[in-house]
């Protein structure tokens, strides 16, 4: 038995109770449904983008490279988080183990910081494409596509480590309500009977790189790529060439826009109540919007779903 002396120093808890929306029970139905269907929209959408991109000749050019990694983040993003909202919105005992809320938390801010890099990447290649067309086949090799997606996934996996290092040391003093949909680091730092000063710095800081960095290379990128589309004298190009951006700006902002209302603001200030709404908006709604946004307004992957339909009805036709 655990003494009251063992209980001060903060032993973790065996498990964590995730609120979610049990103070609104009515909710929880409409939610049920809603998150359902948007997971099986958000795998269906992605695999279909994932295995067009490698299936289809057509697009194996650098930018399906990273889409079709942008849809496999956006596949484990949804996986990591999801399945366990559905079952404690199913259930009574809506709790979730300390060990499965530590590899919650770690795989989403891995993937999280992932995605900030690959989107950047992603702008890097529209600015190859419209500011060096005669260039671009010469600069973005498939190696050097390949090397910056491995940069990603190692950078993110970088930042995921310090945080959750930094995370299981923080003292919980029998605390074990998280008044959210799923663990997340700013959540786990507000829950802490610690100091935290350093955890709201080293996040902050981190964040800030992660975020900020890649958003800034992105807005460069579009600064140039405008610049470059308004010297061409046909409107016809002009619009041709901001059609071909519009896709990647649209996700773009879905995903920074929350991201900067979360994670740049000191924990200490962080908003259980709006930032578990925002957390959910990022965590199912983003990803599952994302395969619908580049094929609606992309032909060359609308045309690739459709060949690859065509092949999968084939043998049932004989």
């Amino acid at each position: 038995m655990r003494s009251d002396n063992q209980s001060a120093l903060g032993d973790p808890p065996e498990d964590f109770i995730l609120l979610g929306v049990s103070d609104r029970p009515w909710l929880e139905l409409p939610l049920f449904v809603v998150l359902l269907v948007s997971y099986v929209l958000a795998m269906l959408g992605n695999i279909a983008i994932i295995l067009a991109s490698r299936l289809d000749p057509q697009l194996h050019s650098p930018m399906y490279i990273f889409l079709s990694h942008l849809s496999f983040l956006d596949l484990c993003y949804t996986t990591t988080t999801v399945p366990q909202m559905l079952v404690n919105m199913g259930s009574s005992r809506k709790t979730i183990s300390y060990g499965g809320c530590t590899v919650q938390y770690a795989i989403f801010h891995w993937l999280g910081c992932t995605e900030c890099v690959v989107l950047a990447a992603m702008a890097l290649d529209r600015y190859v494409a419209i500011c060096e067309p005669l260039r671009y086949a010469i600069i973005m090799r498939r190696p050097l596509c390949l090397l910056l997606v491995a940069m990603a996934w190692l950078s993110g996996f970088g930042n995921s480590l310090v945080q959750v290092v930094l995370t299981v040391q923080l003292p919980f003093c029998g605390r074990q309500v998280l008044d959210n949909f799923f663990c997340e680091v700013p959540a786990m730092i507000k829950l802490s009977c610690a100091d935290t000063a350093v955890n709201d710095a080293t996040l902050a800081v981190l964040v800030a790189f992660f975020v900020l960095v890649p958003l800034a290379l992105i807005l460069l990128s579009y600064g140039f790529i405008t610049r470059a589309v308004l010297r061409i004298r046909s409107a016809k190009g002009r619009h041709k060439a901001f059609g071909t951006c519009s896709s990647h700006l649209l996700v773009v902002s879905l995903f920074y826009l929350p991201a900067i209302y979360m994670y740049l603001q000191p924990p200490s200030r962080y908003s259980q109540e709006q930032g578990k709404f925002i957390s959910l908006f990022y965590s199912i709604i983003t990803p599952t919007l994302n395969p619908f946004i580049y094929t609606l307004r992309n032909k060359d992957v609308k045309g690739a779903l459709r060949r690859l339909l065509a092949r999968a009805w084939r043998p049932c036709r004989r």
